[in-house]
């Protein structure tokens, strides 16, 4: 299984020496999904990337916006590609815009004079749980504001990363409708963090919802629990059920390092997904590991 090509449909790098990202850079550190994440707060660049997976093929991968400094979201964008121009990775990147920004159309239009770039994440505002959920509020997937910068992503052929709780997923569904022509991919999972069973069965209607618009796909990535050692069998559930949702054909694994690194190396997070996904067959497993973020990040095939 270890020759399968992977593309890491998300995965990041900073060189914290050279650059300002205000959760790594600053004190004191921000409340965290996964408790202390001080282990994290160093440079982290290709070559530790590739000492990381070191044992896996890796064909390519997708960088994702790193929370740079939001004043200066091109010079990520720039930076990344001179990082991989230098290096060889990434091979694409999701860049930063904040969509009710009243300039997001010039943003938008500056990251795509980029080659590498392929999509635009922005974590909408979002409610603490389920109970707490405001629809309109500013900066949300219901926001007129935000509305009207996502509408422009079509105009550049962009696609969006979201990221958001589970509970925002009607919210998400919705905007899909609305905006069919616009491909959005969900990061991490939906954010199963609550295991519980009734947690998990909200989790999962929630994903099922959104799963019905046919221009949403899935990155099955970021499922590490705090203080909780990152097994297969504690996560099958989460991975073959995200997969039961939105198929074999609309799933992309993913390992979100150096940030899972918190919760488990790369070894362990794919010999585990690829312990889940034992009784599937190769055609199945070539979609989920490699050709499903192929086609959804536009890259060149590589087998």
């Amino acid at each position: 299984m270890n020759d399968i090509p992977l593309i890491d449909a998300h995965q990041h790098f900073w060189d914290l020496e050279r650059n300002y990202l205000p959760w790594l850079c600053d004190e004191p550190m921000i409340p965290f999904r996964y408790g202390d994440y001080s282990a994290i707060r160093r440079n982290y660049l290709p070559e530790d990337y590739r000492r990381d997976t070191a044992n896996f093929r890796i064909a390519g991968t997708v960088y994702v916006e790193a929370e740079w400094d939001p004043r200066t979201p091109v010079e990520e964008t720039r930076w990344v590609h001179e990082l991989a121009d230098r290096e060889g990775l990434p091979t694409v990147m999701v860049a930063q815009a904040r969509l009710n920004q009243p300039d997001v159309g010039e943003l938008l239009a500056a990251h795509s004079d980029f080659p590498r770039v392929r999509g635009i994440r922005h974590k909408p505002t979002a409610a603490r749980s389920a109970a707490e959920v405001v629809p309109g509020v500013p900066g949300s997937m219901g926001d007129p504001a935000w509305r009207r910068g996502f509408a422009l992503l079509a105009e550049h052929r962009l696609s969006f990363d979201l990221q958001t709780p589970w509970w925002h997923f009607d919210e998400a569904a919705e905007l899909a409708e609305a905006y069919p022509e616009t491909q959005i991919i969900i990061n991490h999972t939906g954010l199963p963090a609550d295991r519980s069973e009734e947690g998990l069965r909200s989790w999962r209607d929630a994903m099922a919802a959104v799963a019905r618009q046919p221009n949403v796909a899935v990155k099955i990535s970021g499922i590490g629990v705090p203080e909780t050692t990152w097994t297969a069998e504690a996560n099958r559930r989460v991975v073959l059920e995200t997969i039961d949702c939105f198929g074999v054909d609309r799933c992309m694994f993913a390992s979100n390092f150096p940030v899972d690194s918190l919760v488990a190396s790369f070894d362990t997070l794919f010999e585990g997904f690829q312990a889940i996904t034992g009784t599937f067959s190769e055609s199945e497993r070539l979609k989920l590991f490699h050709d499903n973020a192929v086609t959804f990040y536009r890259l060149e095939r590589q087998r």
